[in-house]
């Protein structure tokens, strides 16, 4: 499953790239986000594995996060693994101009291991889209005020 979309972000994209690259800004636009950890490699470099923790209700979810390309302002992708999911992200950052940024995303579940999510990735599609992006428009907000 692959979605697509993008965001004009009212800032310039050298601004945006830093925000999005900083982890210390996770929680700010990610809801449920606590931390994230570097498990080996040089931090926001490609082939960096991290692992990410956020709250899911009551529990406590894990991410395992490998940075595949990082040419930061303009591009990065990553890697992300679950216990029960795989997916990779891709981001664009385009400068419309001096001060507006096209951010590009494009998010692909390559594996859904689990029967409840597997379900609902079949039936409802769009229960993996809106968290997606009700974050892409949580960063938009966020790096707006800045």
């Amino acid at each position: 499953m692959k979605f697509k979309g993008y965001k004009d972000i009212n800032k310039p994209q050298s601004l945006v790239a830093e925000l999005f690259a900083n982890p210390k800004y996770l929680g700010e636009y990610q809801e449920g986000f606590i931390r994230k950890e570097l498990i080996s490699g040089t931090e926001s470099q490609d082939g960096a594995v991290s692992k990410m923790y956020y709250t899911h209700g009551s529990h406590e979810m894990e991410l395992t996060e490998t940075i595949t390309v990082n040419n930061l302002p303009d591009t990065f992708e990553a890697h992300y693994h679950h216990i029960h999911m795989d997916n990779t992200m891709k981001c664009s950052f385009i400068a419309l101009d001096a001060n507006t940024t096209r951010y590009e995303y494009e998010f692909e579940y390559t594996r859904i291991n689990w029967i409840m999510p597997k379900l609902m990735a079949i039936l409802f599609p769009s229960a993996y889209k809106k968290p997606a992006e009700k974050w892409m428009n949580n960063f938009k907000e966020f790096v707006e005020k800045q």
